[in-house]
């Protein structure tokens, strides 16, 4: 028997997530979140290739960054992105699927570091396709009590 749905009123992750409509779009789908931690996975559709057939940058961007969103937020509420580099190290092709998975490295304050790692076809093994680095900050309390 498959593992329930996350509860979306018990994790404000899984609550960003259910109202991503960038991501749904994008046919990603949510395969594991937990504290500092996120796998989204992606599947490359023809109309997600370029001019030379691969899969478009941006989207490999996309899905690394979305999968960097769930992590910040499954531990702390509303987190944003303040910046990423990503490096593209391989082509990912039409009928592949990505997986990004997403590690807190280090959190102090409102600020974190995060890395994400991109795979082609398998999750554990496949080849690597990119790297992201993210930094983030967690936005004030709406009642302006600061979090450190």
């Amino acid at each position: 028997m498959p593992d329930p749905a996350p509860d979306p009123t018990s994790d404000p992750a899984v609550a960003m997530w259910a109202d991503d409509a960038a991501s749904a779009m994008l046919g990603m789908r949510l395969v594991e979140v937990g504290p500092g931690r996120a796998r989204v996975s992606m599947p490359v559709r023809s109309d997600m290739v370029n001019g030379h057939d691969l899969c478009h940058g941006g989207l490999i961007a996309t899905l690394a960054d979305s999968a960097f969103a769930l992590a910040c937020n499954s531990h702390r509420p509303a987190t944003v992105a303040a910046g990423f580099s990503i490096d593209l190290l391989a082509p990912a092709r039409l009928g592949q699927t990505l997986h990004a998975e997403a590690r807190v490295v280090s959190l102090r304050g409102r600020s974190g570091i995060y890395d994400v790692t991109v795979r082609a076809d398998d999750a554990d093994s496949g080849e690597v396709i990119a790297e992201l680095r993210g930094r983030s900050r967690t936005l004030p309390d709406p009642a302006g009590a600061s979090r450190g």
